[in-house]
């Protein structure tokens, strides 16, 4: 299996302070922005700190975060102006800044988040993964990654079953699945250093075995699989829609999570499209997921 070692050029940290009245929507902006990590404080400084790969301008950065911020003064016409600070850190810094903010976590009745650098729980007795995030999407802690997991588990699957997880970030997903018994599992990303770190957390639990990695485009991929997963930002999922039905066994599951909740009619458009059917979301706070399952004869 490849390990991807590729330097990295370090981080670019943006760093706001905002009323907490427009953490969600700013929140929402960073990741549509390509930030791989947003940490919010309600509380003392009322931060948000956002994270994106080093190559990116800051002024360029600066400049498209702070036409979005006049944007919002027309739905919050009473917030004072944000301050904002972005910051060159590099890699190593970067780590342990995000290891202040990331801790064992139960993300579902059956399933545990414990930090490579934690001790596992001598009280837990159910599901169990280890992650080391590095730069890569994918905690557990946030909404769109947490929803996907709770899909998982809910699905009507056979005894034997395949995934391919599509943007696979930290590769929580695709170790969630090999948890569940699914094999094989295809994880697949465009970015060379997420595929680094979830190889490294394939690696960790011991999944090198069930799980493959590739930088793979879609459209060369031939295989069809009983489930796949893609948390993704809206357009993404819209650009990458017409590949789904030819990668999915009939009668499979779409889970497509990294949208939000105005953008859920967008997504059941495509699905009626490309010929899934009966279409259930999840929801929490702004954030959506919407699972679908394909045509049984498509």
């Amino acid at each position: 299996m490849t390990r991807w070692t590729t330097e990295h050029p370090g981080w670019l940290e943006i760093r706001i302070e905002a009323d907490p009245a427009v953490h969600d929507a700013l929140s929402a902006f960073l990741f549509d922005l390509g930030c791989t990590g947003v940490v919010t404080e309600t509380f003392q400084d009322h931060g948000v700190s956002a994270y994106l790969p080093g190559h990116n301008s800051p002024d360029d950065i600066r400049s498209r975060i702070e036409i979005f911020l006049r944007d919002l003064k027309d739905i919050f016409p009473d917030l004072q102006c944000p301050q904002l600070s972005p910051t060159r850190i590099d890699n190593q810094d970067w780590n342990a800044n995000w290891r202040r903010f990331f801790h064992t976590d139960r993300i579902t009745p059956n399933l545990t988040i414990v930090p490579a650098w934690e001790p596992v729980p001598e009280s837990v007795v159910h599901h169990v993964i280890q992650i080391d995030p590095g730069p890569a999407f994918g905690t557990g802690r946030h909404p769109t990654t947490r929803m996907c997991l709770e899909a998982l588990e809910k699905l009507d699957v056979p005894e034997t079953w395949s995934m391919l997880d599509v943007g696979t970030g930290s590769g929580i997903l695709a170790i969630y699945a090999a948890v569940l018994r699914a094999q094989p599992i295809m994880a697949v990303d465009t970015d060379p250093e997420a595929l680094r770190w979830a190889g490294r957390n394939i690696d960790l639990n011991g999944m090198a075995e069930k799980i493959g990695l590739s930088d793979i485009p879609l459209e060369r991929l031939d295989t069809r699989y009983t489930v796949l997963t893609a948390n993704m930002i809206l357009g993404e999922i819209l650009e990458l829609f017409p590949h789904f039905p030819r990668l999915l066994d009939a009668g499979g599951w779409l889970i497509l999570s990294g949208i939000l909740r105005d953008q859920v009619d967008a997504v059941k458009t495509g699905l009626h499209a490309y010929r899934f059917h009966d279409p259930k979301s999840l929801y929490q706070e702004e954030w959506a997921c919407v699972i679908s399952r394909k045509d049984h004869g498509a």
